[in-house]
């Protein structure tokens, strides 16, 4: 098995983020990298670099003008007097998706309430490139695959699954697994996403939502009470297109290994019935039962079990890093998952 990483991601490196309405120590931060490398290592996996790329690459699936604004962010920023260290909204972008659209202002603060969802993604003078070097893992692990490679790591940080098409959020600036997905599904494959961090990739939903192309199955804890609280829900099934092709599978906080298998179960049923060339596996170690999260209570063992019931499907599969921060386990339980995978 083949891991893809790119050193350049050590580079976003952010202090703080928002957490009921007050800056916290932030858990997505580059420990996280070399905790993820000791599973990669602890499996005996070749790690390659992946070629660099550029805004014209992650613009396959995201917004010209959502890059324009990261590109020029603390630049326009850095000429508002008083203005905090980390662009933060004045306001944000409410009811964007209604009838009466939301205007896109030409304030830096109007667009920083446009583009940036919530207070869990700082942007830093080298996140940029910290976010390209993640998102050039996902597309060279893809390249891999497409290669005749069966399975590949992507050990992509930051992640990916909540940023949308012109939206960062939840840590994430570029969907990395969605990005792979276009990489196949441009290149003739039929993809499916298959999301398992605990937290539900409600941007990798918004982006496929109206397309029948690519599968976006997701188990996750529920949002009722639970991080991204609006997205996520069972009757998200899809739109136009797109519909029939988004299953969502929330689960209560605290659900064990033998509830889980039996919702991977379902969301294995529904990606055997789609028949894909390839899986994009985005994978959030979140799940764990001391994860910081505190979401799921998966066992370091159990993510064996997981990865062998993702096994059988036959197609290939990309894993995509997502969640998982800093814990004891958190290195065991990639290689766990892994090894269950058949690495």
């Amino acid at each position: 098995m083949i891991t893809v990483f790119d050193e350049t991601q050590r580079l976003h490196a952010p202090s703080t983020f928002i957490v009921s309405g007050k800056p916290q120590p932030i858990p997505e931060t580059p420990a996280r990298i070399d905790m993820l490398l000791q599973g990669v290592l602890e499996i005996g996996s070749n790690v390659v670099a992946p070629p660099a790329i550029g805004m014209e690459t992650v613009g396959l699936v995201h917004d010209q003008r959502y890059l324009a604004f990261l590109e020029t962010l603390l630049e326009r920023w850095s000429h508002i007097p008083d203005a905090s260290e980390i662009p933060l909204p004045n306001t944000y972008a409410m009811g964007r998706s209604t009838l009466a659209p939301a205007s896109y202002p030409e304030s830096v603060v109007g667009q920083v309430g446009y583009h940036l969802g919530d207070g869990a993604c700082p942007v830093t003078p080298t996140t940029l490139t910290a976010a390209l070097g993640s998102a050039a893992s996902a597309v060279h692990g893809a390249s891999l695959v497409l290669g005749s490679e069966k399975l590949v790591y992507a050990l992509c940080r930051p992640p990916g699954h909540h940023a949308a098409s012109d939206v960062a959020a939840g840590f994430c600036y570029f969907n990395n697994s969605a990005l792979a997905a276009e990489v196949f599904t441009r290149a003739g494959q039929r993809t499916a996403i298959l999301d398992i961090d605990v937290h539900h990739g409600n941007g990798t939903e918004a982006i496929f939502y109206d397309r029948a192309d690519v599968l976006t199955v997701s188990i996750h804890a529920h949002p009722k009470r639970f991080y991204p609280f609006f997205w996520g829900y069972e009757h998200e099934t899809g739109r136009g297109e797109g519909e029939g092709f988004n299953l969502n599978l929330p689960m209560e906080r605290g659900t064990l290994i033998a509830d889980y298998c039996r919702s991977l179960e379902t969301a294995l049923q529904k990606v055997t019935e789609f028949r894909p060339d390839a899986v994009v596996v985005a994978a959030g170690l979140d799940i764990a039962v001391d994860d910081p999260f505190r979401g799921f209570a998966i066992e370091t063992p159990e993510f064996a079990t997981i990865g062998k019931m993702i096994a059988q499907l036959p197609a290939p599969k990309l894993v995509v890093q997502e969640g998982g921060y800093p814990s004891p386990s958190l290195g065991r339980n990639l290689a766990s998952l892994l090894r269950g995978l058949g690495a």
